[in-house]
């Protein structure tokens, strides 16, 4: 696999994502799109069909970067479904095409089921508008690069809504890295699982990739930051559940890389999965370990003092922290010309074809 991802710059970059979180305005360089003023950013959504579209619709509208302006929903039976949820109260209903053409409108949030995602991201990019693509991005990754330069041409950005980006545990965890607290990374393990019910199972095992394309792309999405892109991934899916619906419910995938390796593990029936969600980063002054990755908290360990940090394992405790809202105050940044984004196209490019070697999919059609 080439080097599609330069992990130093990921790393230059990061100081601007841990600025962010601790409130801080980064200096603007060329971005997507010029400054635009204070004044809200007009966005719609399209789509209510991902996992994610409520959560997300909530983050912008208590935003005060935002106003909602519309909301596109082809499928009749999940449009009355999400018009009763109180998230959805008072708002506008309309097709994609009045969607496309509301008056003064910037930025999407592409919240469609996956399968249809990259359709819709294409025309909202023709559009000449921001979007925010909820992962993973699709089953096809030539048509993803062709979105992500057609985007980059018109100076336009794709978010990608991977939920761990703006995760305070991964912040510290960047700001660690760009530091060089934990050396030489040589290893990396993490874990996203959790017990889906057998409606969720039928409904994940519509594509191929199982449940490392639906859940565990959020943690591919780490190690590909952390390390950069492998050279070669190896899958290893399996169905080990006793209900015969199809599904690849038990996956784990290996990631090598010159000096170091990564595994990524995904299963759809681990009880209480939640909790030993994690990510571990091993380094040679180091290893930090971020768990649970909803609720984050920090284990690390230096082999000599750092900042304010003592030498050994030591606790790291972080606020209270809410999905998503991240998230929306820095796409609204990105947006208005403040700042750069801190995840590349090459990064999200490199994300998405790991993501499907992982499923053991092909990576060119």
């Amino acid at each position: 696999m080439s080097d599609l991802f330069s992990r130093r710059a990921f790393l230059s970059r990061s100081g601007q994502a841990t600025a962010v979180a601790a409130g801080a305005m980064t200096s603007p360089g060329r971005v997507a799109g010029q400054a635009e003023g204070k004044k809200k950013i007009r966005i719609a959504q399209l789509g209510v069909g991902h996992a994610h579209a409520a959560g997300k619709m909530q983050a912008y509208r208590q935003s005060g970067a935002f106003e909602v302006v519309g909301v596109c929903e082809p499928d009749e039976s999940l449009r009355r479904k999400a018009s009763a949820a109180g998230v959805y109260k008072d708002l506008r209903w309309v097709t994609r095409e009045e969607l496309l053409n509301l008056p003064g409108l910037q930025a999407v949030a592409v919240e469609t089921r996956v399968r249809d995602s990259l359709d819709h991201a294409e025309a909202c990019v023709d559009a000449g508008l921001h979007i925010h693509l909820d992962k993973p991005a699709g089953s096809s990754l030539p048509k993803f690069r062709k979105i992500l330069r057609a985007a980059a041409d018109r100076e336009r950005v794709v978010q990608m809504g991977y939920m761990y980006r703006y995760n305070p545990g991964i912040v510290f965890l960047r700001e660690a890295l760009q530091k060089g607290w934990l050396g030489e990374v040589f290893e990396v393990h993490t874990v996203m699982s959790k017990v889906v019910d057998a409606g969720g199972r039928k409904i994940l095992a519509e594509y191929p990739g199982g449940v490392m394309f639906e859940l565990g792309c959020h943690i591919i999405d780490l190690v590909v930051g952390v390390l950069g892109a492998p050279r070669k991934v190896s899958a290893f899916p399996r169905h080990s559940s006793e209900l015969a619906d199809g599904l690849v419910d038990n996956m784990l995938a290996v990631l090598e890389y010159p000096r170091a390796l990564a595994t990524v593990k995904s299963s759809a029936q681990e009880v209480e999965g939640f909790a030993r969600r994690h990510l571990v980063v091993c380094g040679s002054e180091g290893t930090l370990q971020v768990q649970p990755l909803d609720s984050p908290a920090v284990r690390l360990a230096l082999s000599k003092p750092r900042g304010k940090f003592r030498r050994g394992y030591q606790d790291v405790r972080f606020p209270r922290y809410s999905r998503y809202v991240d998230d929306a105050a820095d796409f609204a940044r990105i947006i208005r010309g403040e700042k750069e984004s801190d995840f590349s196209i090459e990064h999200d490019e490199a994300v998405q074809r790991v993501v499907l070697e992982a499923c053991g999919l092909p990576v060119d059609r």
